[in-house]
């Protein structure tokens, strides 16, 4: 058995991957700053002796450094997420996403660690020109969080190719399942309809519900993460998405229940959809997930919603405002 370390162990997809790691019979050592992430997530993986919690940042390496002795498995996912505040504070972003990296990346190194997962961005594609969209497409991202989660990402090749860390980076398109973060900005959504359900309120759908998006149930990305550490594939991006591509307008037949549309946002591609042929070739994954069942299950966990902000149109403008204001004159 393997002892693994989560970076951002406390968050969405982290959690589900120390409750994965926890099952297979791994040890497990998280460390959350709980910036975006929360302990309740981790209540069950308390109960196993198996475990610890850090509450630490990724980017103080003496903090963390010490924490890496004896890991053999390293899955970096802790980051600061979300579109409008990475407009408004970059350099937040830069310290968590890119210098975080490079502090994992060198405490990875110093402790001689057997595999290192990082967890990227389908965001780093920007608006590509094809889809599905393959690992060699342009690079194209629209605002700082893609574009942090991108240089995080190259530092994490740069080391494989540079000091031979033996690293792997996933590209997860459109994430979602129990457990998605609720609080902080506009944002997922997910997070947002579900919010809306159980106010009563119609959707906010954007635009006119025709885009696409490659919604990839949580735990298939878990098990791409798994499948990576247990492989010996090194240096390489791959794409983690589910296989097929769903429209907004599908997603709220799917849920059920009346709809209001708002403006079109600026920035934003009318599809996102992952070629997954490369991982599916190199590492014989695939998803097991469908998006109906992945429905689902996430209405089967509303409540989790309970708390949630509830965004209505007026809402919405006043937080998004200044995504139209930077991303309008650009795209």
């Amino acid at each position: 058995m393997a002892k693994a370390l989560v970076t951002g162990g406390a968050g969405f997809i982290g959690s589900h991957l120390v409750d994965r790691l926890l099952a297979d019979g791994h040890s497990v050592i998280a460390v959350d700053n709980l910036a975006c992430g929360t302990d309740v997530n981790l209540a069950a993986a308390r109960r196993q002796p198996g475990f610890a919690l850090h509450v630490a940042d990724v980017a103080d390496g003496p903090a963390i450094a010490p924490l890496f002795k004896g890991i053999d498995w390293v899955f970096h996912l802790a980051a600061l997420a979300d579109i409008v505040p990475s407009i408004q504070q970059p350099l937040p972003y830069h310290r968590a996403n890119v210098d975080g990296t490079v502090t994992v990346l060198e405490a990875s190194r110093a402790a001689g660690i057997k595999r290192f997962i990082y967890a990227a961005s389908s965001s780093c594609y920007g608006i590509p020109d094809v889809y599905p969209t393959p690992e060699s497409a342009d690079m194209r991202p629209m605002y700082p969080y893609a574009l942090t989660k991108y240089l995080g990402e190259q530092y994490v090749m740069h080391w494989a190719q540079t000091y031979q860390l033996p690293a792997v980076s996933l590209r997860f398109f459109n994430v979602y399942g129990p457990r998605a973060r609720t609080n902080g900005t506009y944002g997922a959504v997910f997070g947002v309809f579900l919010a809306q359900k159980l106010a009563g309120l119609p959707y906010t759908v954007v635009g006119d519900g025709s885009q696409t998006r490659d919604f990839t149930f949580v735990s298939d990305v878990v098990n791409a993460i798994i499948t990576a550490a247990q492989s010996n594939i090194a240096g390489t991006c791959m794409n983690v998405g589910s296989g097929s591509t769903y429209s907004i307008n599908r997603l709220v037949e799917l849920l059920d229940g009346p709809v209001t549309y708002i403006p079109k946002r600026p920035g934003e591609p009318d599809c996102t959809f992952a070629d997954t042929s490369l991982i599916r070739k190199t590492l014989g994954w695939s998803p097991k997930v469908t998006f109906e069942d992945g429905i689902a299950r996430m209405l089967a966990s509303i409540d989790h919603w309970k708390t949630a902000p509830v965004w209505t149109p007026e809402r919405i403008r006043e937080a998004t405002a200044d995504w139209f204001k930077y991303l309008g004159a650009t795209s």
